[in-house]
C-alpha cells in the first residue's frame, strides 16, 4: 500500500519526475514459482476506495544491491527493519528507517494481515507517507529514491 500511496502523493505534488518509488518484500512468502503474488485483494480494494491503482504490481524480494539503488529504505515494522539490516549487511549510510519514524508517533504500521483492519493500516500508511514526502520533497529540484 505504501508504494502506491507515496506515488499518489508525489504525483499530486507534481514531483513524480524527482522520485523513484518501489516496494519489495523482506521475506520470500509472497514470491513463489519465480513470480511474485499480486497485491493482496483487500489492500487493493482499500487503495481503490481512495482512487489509487496498483494494477500490474507483483511482489519481489529485496536484495543486497537495493541498498545502493535507493537513498531511503523504509520498513513497515520492526521485523522488516531487522530483515533489511540482515539482507543489506547493516546500514552504514543510515538509509534504513520505519515509515512511522516520519510521524509524531514512531512505531510499527498496523499489520492488516493479522488484524484485518485495513482502515488502521491506511491511516498509518497515509500519515507516514505524508511525513516522508514532507521530509524528502525537493527544495532545490533534488529528491530521493525511495
Amino acid at each position: 500500500m505504501a508504494e502506491f500511496v507515496m506515488k499518489d502523493l508525489v504525483s499530486k505534488a507534481g514531483l513524480s519526475a524527482a522520485y523513484r518509488i518501489e516496494s519489495a518484500a523482506t521475506s520470500s512468502e509472497e514470491i513463489w514459482n519465480g513470480e511474485g503474488n499480486p497485491v493482496y485483494p483487500p489492500a487493493k480494494r482499500k487503495l481503490k476506495e481512495h482512487g489509487i491503482s496498483c494494477d500490474g504490481k507483483r511482489a519481489r524480494q529485496t536484495v543486497k544491491g537495493d541498498y545502493g539503488r535507493f537513498d531511503y529504505i523504509i520498513g513497515m515494522d520492526g521485523a522488516n527493519y531487522r530483515n533489511m539490516l540482515r539482507i543489506y549487511g547493516g546500514d552504514p549510510e543510515g538509509k534504513v528507517s520505519l515509515l512511522l519514524d516520519y510521524t509524531d508517533r514512531p512505531g510499527d504500521v498496523a499489520d492488516p494481515w493479522y488484524t484485518g483492519d485495513f482502515d488502521a493500516t491506511w491511516r498509518d500508511v497515509l500519515e507516514g507517507c505524508q511525513g516522508l514526502l514532507e521530509r524528502t520533497a525537493p527544495k532545490n529540484g533534488n529528491a530521493g529514491r525511495i
